[in-house]
């Protein structure tokens, strides 16, 4: 038999599932796949014997060798796992721990390495154990294994189970004397039956020692048995040989024939060599069903870590989406909160509405020389009222975002202006201009004027601006104070421009700088969730690279393969977009924003023309700007709203988990709890071992001589079976 190149890629598969399982080396399900891979990648036949010590296995294994190749014993003596190949000379090689190998001639060395040790345990440092001997049958790419005998220690079970894994067809020596106990009969059942290795035979020992009645009652008993294991052998062949293996060994060392047949050898080594040689025709037929039962456990497990990982990262997903989408809309709100505030500001700023409101009232403070009582009473409140509008905004973006800490928004006054008043006239009223005072206002020369005088540049600018004095004769006669009115008019005006111009400009690049506050950037992902990501997308791989080497060997499997999750990739990118929403419209502020800084300073630098009307370049082209609303109180409202809408989404998640829950029959999986007397916290481990002693308990062939306790204790074993099956589902 040749090894295909199909398990080759198989067996890869099965160590990287393996290891994408992360399972623990010392677990069955490690011990499972490491036996299978091996048994893949072995192109020879395996034959394993295996019973409880004393039964006679390695008597029947040397009788089938012709000499006393392995160790026997009255006491339980194999202590290792012992390989049988084909040989030209009988030699034995040991493997131990330590990488050390050691070959000699004969097998005297087994004794040495392959028995019990003196407190009857295997012993740690020996690897494996070969014999190689000179047997035709052996030369047919057969190997006969000599396992240690069962229900002896733990770490002796644990080994059988592993080899039995690994064989091509199973030899199950019995004991004719103890019928099948309970305990092989579970054996059966879990190490052979549940993991599909359904190729066994079995051989009847010492039947030779009982009388004639009872080998033909016993004999018909362990036909029942055999007949009623599930066995895959080729049609025509039994399940069930008598083999006295002692005699039969005695016979073969004596090479007397006659006693070799009639002790059952030669009619069984005649069927086991035609089994295996039908057997070894169809390899796959023989090893993919076990390969299958390891295969659904794995995928099962994988399945269930892939969706428990993905289910981890998509919640995570989700919540990082429900954070930015909740901070996308605070970040607008407030936006569109702050871009109000600065309309607000921008409004006041303009020149005309500036001139409108205050230089009526700058020029008089100007003739009155209060211009710093003014500042700070009038002109500052106002502003400073504006400024902490627009200020809040920033101050709440960054408490909500935690980007950049925002600057405060200052807009200083311009220089006091310069009253440059011209020569006082003589006429016959000019003795009234002695009532003023000659002061310099603003660094410069001026005049405080104050009295008749003082009210009459008043009038003058009550007149010049509002046009609201109809006689000419008086406008005439006040010539004098209308040109120092227009002169405090001029100033308020180039103050106010001043104003504008400065005000602007400044505004203009804080609000840029803005942008940086209003913003924020996704928090960088947990190392955790990116290497949890990283751990999804190889066990996906490795999993569809399982289907695929499955299908290749025809073994079916329910699930499809795994798609790669563009959502998760796109959720794990996610980016915040910055006020104004595209790239595009960042470029286009930043040219504005030069535009306008560079047309501000030339403002600033042009001498001052009273003709000339003063316009700010950022408020060309502005359409229908928006309306100032109470945004802050509808973002508050709209966060209250979130919160509730979260903590509701919240419960109905819990309700539609309890909900899953309260689908399990309760009162099946209560009741069988009941009868197997055990909490409901127990592990399935726990169950599993109480369902055993139950069955030892009251198994029907103990009660064989009390027939009036059949009925109960069948009835008993039933509910205990129904009970292990609910149970074993629940915990699946």
């Amino acid at each position: 038999m040749h090894q295909k190149p199909d398990y080759i890629q198989l067996t890869n598969s099965l160590k990287s599932a393996c290891q994408s399982l992360d399972l623990d080396q010392e677990s069955t399900l490690y011990k499972n796949i490491i036996a299978v891979s091996n048994y893949l990648a072995n192109p020879n036949f395996q034959i394993a014997v295996f019973a409880p010590f004393n039964y006679g296995k390695s008597t029947l294994l040397n009788a089938m060798l012709g000499n006393r190749t392995l160790p026997i014993d009255l006491i339980p003596t194999t202590g290792a796992a012992i390989t049988v190949k084909y040989g030209a000379t009988l030699r034995t090689r040991i493997i131990l721990s330590d990488g050390t190998e050691i070959y000699r001639d004969g097998t005297n060395i087994l004794e040495k390495f392959a028995v019990l040790d003196r407190n009857r345990q295997m012993q740690k440092n020996v690897v494996s154990v070969e014999v190689f001997c000179p047997h035709p049958f052996l030369e047919k790419n057969v190997e006969l294994i000599d396992l240690p005998g069962t229900n002896d220690r733990e770490a002796q079970d644990n080994l059988v189970q592993d080899k039995l894994l690994g064989a091509d067809l199973v030899i199950q020596v019995l004991d004719a004397r103890k019928l099948m106990t309970l305990g092989e009969r579970e054996n059966l059942r879990d190490w052979l039956l549940e993991r599909e290795i359904k190729t066994v035979i079995f051989v009847a020992n010492f039947l030779n020692l009982l009388t004639p009645e009872e080998q033909k009652q016993v004999y018909h008993r362990l036909l029942f048995v055999a007949e009623s294991f599930r066995a895959d052998l080729p049609p025509g062949f039994s399940n069930l040989y008598r083999v006295d293996a002692l005699p039969a060994l005695r016979a073969r060392l004596k090479g007397d024939i006659a006693l070799t047949n009639s002790s059952g050898l030669s009619a069984f080594e005649t069927s086991l060599q035609h089994i295996v040689g039908i057997l070894q025709q169809d390899c796959g037929g023989v090893r993919l069903p076990r390969v299958e039962a390891i295969t659904s456990q794995i995928q099962s497990l994988l399945a269930d870590k892939i969706g428990k990982i993905s289910h981890e990262i998509k919640t995570f997903d989700e919540n990082k989406t429900s954070k930015i989408a909740i901070k996308e809309k605070a970040k607008n709100i407030i936006f569109q909160g702050f871009k109000s505030s600065i309309y607000e500001l921008k409004e006041c700023l303009k020149l005309p509405n500036l001139l409108a409101k205050y230089q009526s009232d700058l020029a008089v403070v100007l003739a009155g020389n209060d211009l710093q009582s003014w500042q700070i009473g009038t002109l500052k409140q106002d502003l400073t009222e504006l400024q902490l509008s627009v200020m809040g905004w920033l101050y709440q973006a960054y408490d909500f975002f935690q980007e950049e800490r925002p600057e405060d928004l200052t807009i200083p006054f311009p220089d006091a202006p310069k009253l440059n008043l011209p020569p006082k006239p003589n006429h016959t009223n000019s003795h009234d201009l002695r009532e003023t005072g000659s002061i310099a206002v603003g660094g410069g020369v001026g005049w405080l004027l104050g009295g008749p005088v003082g009210a009459a540049v008043m009038g003058s600018i009550s007149y010049l601006l509002n046009k609201n004095i109809q006689n000419n004769e008086q406008q005439s006669k006040d010539v004098y104070h209308q040109q120092v009115a227009n002169i405090c008019i001029a100033a308020a005006e180039k103050y106010l421009s001043d104003l504008s111009v400065q005000g602007l400009y400044i505004l203009t690049k804080y609000e840029h700088k803005a942008s940086k506050v209003i913003n924020f950037q996704p928090d960088q992902e947990p190392l955790e969730i990116r290497k949890k990501r990283e751990i999804l997308r190889n066990s996906q791989n490795a999993f569809n690279q399982f289907i695929i080497e499955l299908g290749k060997v025809n073994i079916k499997t329910k699930y499809p393969p795994y798609q790669q999750n563009l959502e998760t990739a796109k959720s794990a990118n996610i980016q915040a977009s910055p006020p104004g929403n595209s790239t595009e419209s960042t470029h286009t502020e930043i040219k504005t924003e030069r535009k306008v800084e560079a047309q501000a300073k030339a403002d600033i630098n042009t001498n001052y023309n009273p003709q000339k009307k003063v316009e700010i370049p950022f408020q060309k082209g502005s359409k229908n700007p928006p309306k100032p609303v109470n945004v802050e109180a509808k973002f508050r409202a709209w966060e209250i709203d979130e919160e509730i809408a979260q903590m509701k989404a919240n419960m109905n998640s819990a309700s539609t988990q309890q909900q899953s829950k309260t689908q399990v029959d309760k009162n099946r999986i209560t009741r069988a709890y009941q009868i197997l007397g055990l909490e409901p916290t127990v592990s399935f481990a726990e169950v599993k071992q109480t369902y055993k002693t139950l069955v030892k308990k009251w198994h029907p062939d103990l009660f064989v001589n009390q027939p009036q306790m059949q009925k109960q204790v069948q009835e008993k074993i039933r509910l205990v079976n129904a009970a292990y099956n609910i149970l074993e589902a629940y915990y699946q």
